[in-house]
C-alpha cells in the first residue's frame, strides 16, 4: 500500500509540474507571442500614443483636454463622461461606465440640455446644430471617437485659436477619420489632437 501511494504520489506530482510548465509558461508565452504579431503588437500593448518618441496616452482612451484658459481652447474635445463634474468634463480615464440612466430620466435630460447650451455657446453656433454625440455620454465614459459632424463643429473655432487655415483643419480630421461601409465613421481625437499640435508647431 505504501508503495502504491508513492507511485500515486510520484504521478500527481509529474502531472502537476507538466502542466504548469504548459499553463504557467507555455500558455502565456504563445498567447504573449501572438499578441506580437505583425499588425497585432499595437493593440496588444494598449494602442499607445507616441508624440517625439515618448508615449503620452492611449489612441484608444479618450480624454477631454482642459485648456489652460478656457476662452482660447485649442483642443477637439471627446463625448461628455458621467465621471466628469461638470457638465463637459473632463472625465476620469481610470473609470469606464455609463450613467445608466432612462432616456426620458429628468437627470439625464437635464444634462443633456446643459451640454447643448455650452457646447453651442462654446462653438458660436445655434444649439440645434449640436450633433447628439456631442451631448451624450458613450457606455464607456472614454470614448476616443466622435462623429465626423462634432469634428467639424469644433474646426472653425480650433483653427482660430491655433492660427492654421480652416481647410488645414479639415484635412487632419479627414486623415483622423475611419470606418465607412460597413462601420460607423468616427473622427480619431487623441489622434487629431495631436496631428493639430504637430502642425501648429
Amino acid at each position: 500500500m505504501f508503495t502504491t501511494l508513492l507511485r500515486q504520489s510520484g504521478t500527481a506530482v509529474r502531472a502537476l509540474l507538466v502542466f504548469t510548465v504548459l499553463l504557467g509558461v507555455c500558455y502565456p508565452l504563445a498567447v504573449w507571442g501572438a499578441g506580437h504579431l505583425p499588425g497585432l503588437s499595437d493593440h496588444a500593448e494598449g494602442s499607445p500614443q507616441v508624440v517625439d518618441g515618448r508615449v503620452i496616452g492611449s489612441e484608444l482612451i479618450g480624454i477631454d483636454p482642459v485648456p489652460a484658459d478656457p476662452a482660447h481652447d485649442p483642443y477637439f474635445h471627446t463625448r461628455p463622461s458621467v465621471s466628469a463634474d461638470g457638465p463637459l468634463g473632463p472625465g476620469d480615464p481610470s473609470t469606464s461606465g455609463g450613467s445608466n440612466l432612462a432616456a426620458d430620466n429628468p437627470e439625464l435630460l437635464a444634462a443633456v440640455q446643459q451640454r447643448r447650451t455650452d457646447i453651442a455657446a462654446r462653438e458660436a453656433v445655434a444649439p440645434q446644430l449640436v450633433p447628439a454625440d456631442a451631448v451624450t455620454a458613450s457606455a464607456s465614459g472614454v470614448d476616443a471617437g466622435i462623429s465626423p459632424a462634432y469634428a467639424a463643429l469644433q474646426a472653425p473655432r480650433v483653427a482660430r485659436e491655433t492660427g492654421l487655415p480652416v481647410e488645414e483643419v479639415h484635412r487632419l480630421i479627414a486623415a483622423a477619420t475611419s470606418g465607412g461601409v460597413f462601420a460607423e465613421r468616427t473622427v480619431a481625437v487623441p489622434a487629431l489632437n495631436a496631428a493639430v499640435a504637430e502642425h501648429r508647431g
